[in-house]
C-alpha cells in the first residue's frame, strides 16, 4: 500500500504542474491576441 501512496501523489503533482503550467501559457497567449487586436 505505501508503494501506491508513494507512486501516486508524484504522477499527480506532476500532471498538476504541467495542467497549470499550459493553462497559464493558453491564456496569456489568449490575452496578447485580444490585446494586440484591441491595440489596432
Amino acid at each position: 500500500m505505501s508503494n501506491m501512496e508513494e507512486k501516486f501523489p508524484r504522477a499527480l503533482w506532476v500532471r498538476l504542474i504541467i495542467y497549470i503550467a499550459v493553462g497559464h501559457l493558453f491564456a496569456a497567449f489568449v490575452y496578447l491576441l485580444f490585446e494586440a487586436g484591441a491595440s489596432q
